[in-house]
C-alpha cells in the first residue's frame, strides 16, 4: 500500500514539472490527477484550473473534459453555455466523445436550442468512429424517428454494431425489437439473448424484461425461478414494474413460498412510483385478494438521455513524456 502512494505521488511530481512549464498534456494529466485524488488530496478547483490550461492549447480531449466540468459544476459554476462552447471546439477537431455529447446537448436543448436533427449529425460523427455509445444513439434515433426518418434497417446495423462491442443499452433495444417485432421479425430467442446480455451488464430495463420471458415461457422454457432472479435484481435498482411483479410471486406463490409481507413490501415500492397496476394489487392484498394479482408484462428498451455525460474513456489516460 504504501509503495502504491509512493508511485502516485512520485508520478504527480513527474507531471507538475512539465505542467507549469506549459506542456498541454502534463496540463491534462496533472488536472485528472486533482480531480481523482491520485497522489495528491483532491481538489475540483485545482483540476478545472489546469484542464482549463491545457483546453486553451487546444488539446481536444482535454476541451471535453473541461466541458464535462461546466456541466456538472465539477470545480466551477455550472454552465450549459460554456459547456456546449469547449464540447463544440473539441467535436469540430474530431473528438468522438466531445461529438457524442455535444449531441446530447442538442437533443436536450441545454445550453442551446434543441435540435434533433443536429443532435443525430453529432451521434453520426461520433458512431462512424466506432464509439459504441454513440452508435447506441444513432440506432434509437432511427428506430423511433428523432431528427431522422424512422429506418428499422438502418436502426439494427448501428444498433447490432453498439451490441457486439457490449454496449448494454443497445443490447436492449435490440431485446426489444426482437420481443415486439418491430422493424424485425418476431423472435422471442432473439430477445432473450440480447436482453440476457444486457441484464448481465447490470441493465434493470432488461433484468425485468428476462423475468418476463421467463415468466411467460415465450419462446423459453417456463422458469419462474429465474424469473424471480431476475425480477429481484431489476427491483433492488429500482424498476417499478419489476418490483411489481416481484410482489405477484409473493403474493401468490409463484416460484418462491407466499409470502404476503414481501409482497406489500414490493407493491408498496411500485406503487410509490405511480405504477398502476401495482397500486390495484395493493389495494387487492389489503383486501385479503391475492390471486388476482396482475403482472406488468410490457418489454423494455429504451436509453436513459438524462445521464451524466460520458467521459472519453479512451483518452482518460492520455499522455506524453514530460519535457
Amino acid at each position: 500500500m504504501g509503495k502504491r502512494v509512493a508511485d502516485r505521488e512520485r508520478i504527480f511530481r513527474w507531471f507538475l514539472g512539465p505542467a507549469q512549464r506549459g506542456d498541454p498534456y502534463a496540463q491534462f494529466n496533472l488536472a485528472l490527477l486533482y480531480k481523482n485524488g491520485q497522489g495528491v488530496d483532491p481538489d475540483p478547483r485545482q483540476a478545472f484550473s489546469w484542464m482549463r490550461r491545457s483546453a486553451l492549447q487546444g488539446l481536444a480531449f482535454a476541451q471535453n473534459q473541461l466541458a464535462a466540468m461546466y456541466y456538472r459544476g465539477h470545480g466551477t459554476a455550472c454552465s450549459d453555455l460554456e459547456a456546449v462552447y469547449w464540447f463544440r471546439r473539441a467535436a469540430r477537431q474530431g473528438d468522438p466523445a466531445a461529438q457524442q455529447n455535444l449531441g446530447q446537448m442538442y437533443r436536450r436543448g441545454r445550453g442551446v436550442s434543441q435540435d434533433e436533427e443536429m443532435a443525430v449529425r453529432w451521434f453520426c460523427r461520433a458512431a462512424e468512429q466506432g464509439v459504441p455509445s454513440a452508435q447506441a444513439l444513432l440506432g434509437e434515433a432511427y428506430l423511433n424517428g428523432r431528427g431522422v426518418a424512422p429506418d428499422c434497417e438502418r436502426a439494427l446495423a448501428w444498433l447490432r454494431k453498439a451490441a457486439v462491442q457490449g454496449e448494454v443499452h443497445a443490447q436492449c433495444l435490440l431485446g426489444s425489437m426482437y420481443a415486439h417485432g418491430s422493424g424485425v421479425e418476431r423472435d422471442p430467442g432473439q430477445a432473450l439473448m440480447w436482453y440476457s446480455l444486457a441484464a448481465e451488464g447490470g441493465s434493470a430495463q432488461a433484468q425485468f424484461s428476462v423475468g418476463v420471458l421467463y415468466a411467460s415461457g415465450d419462446g423459453v422454457q417456463r422458469d419462474l425461478g429465474k424469473a424471480l432472479h431476475w425480477y429481484r435484481s431489476a427491483a433492488e435498482q429500482g424498476d417499478a414494474a419489476a418490483q411489481n411483479n416481484l410482489g405477484v410471486l409473493y403474493a401468490t406463490g409463484q416460484g418462491v413460498s407466499q409470502d404476503e409481507t414481501e409482497a406489500l413490501h414490493w407493491y408498496r415500492k411500485a406503487a410509490a412510483q405511480g405504477h398502476t397496476l401495482a397500486q390495484h394489487n395493493l389495494e387487492g392484498l389489503r383486501g385479503g385478494v391475492l390471486d388476482t394479482a396482475l403482472p406488468d408484462e410490457q418489454f423494455h428498451g429504451s436509453i436513459n438521455f438524462d445521464e451524466a455525460l460520458r467521459p472519453p474513456p479512451h483518452r482518460r489516460d492520455a499522455r506524453s513524456s514530460p519535457r
